[in-house]
């Protein structure tokens, strides 16, 4: 498909903000409280996406520190709060970056 500049123009003026969500291994990654505190926030993962606050979460499975990123629908400093109520960021199994970004909204895997 070709893509023209009006083409371009149009799509980048229905971009909007997101949020970059980048989660890390913190430093109790591996205490006895990891595997339980892992499935709350993953539970608590889905309850965002469910909701629409996190319409893209995916995990990392490789032998990197990288744990997940996700695309939150909200801006950085709403961001910040949600994911300081993660349990396992508040018990040091996770660390995270955030980062502003823009996207199209309706975008999907598929």
């Amino acid at each position: 498909m070709s893509v023209t500049d009006e083409d371009m123009q149009q799509l980048l003026a229905a971009s909007r903000t997101y949020t970059l969500m980048v989660l890390r291994d913190g430093p109790n990654m591996g205490s006895p409280e990891t595997p339980g505190l892992i499935w709350e926030h993953g539970r608590r993962n889905l309850g965002l996406k469910s909701d629409g606050a996190m319409p893209v979460v995916c995990a990392v499975d490789d032998d990197s520190d990288l744990c997940g990123i996700a695309v939150l629908d909200m801006e950085l400093e709403e961001a910040r709060r949600v994911m300081d109520g993660d349990p396992g960021v508040q018990a040091g199994i996770f660390t995270y970056e955030l980062h502003t970004t823009r996207s199209f909204p309706g975008s999907a895997l598929a």
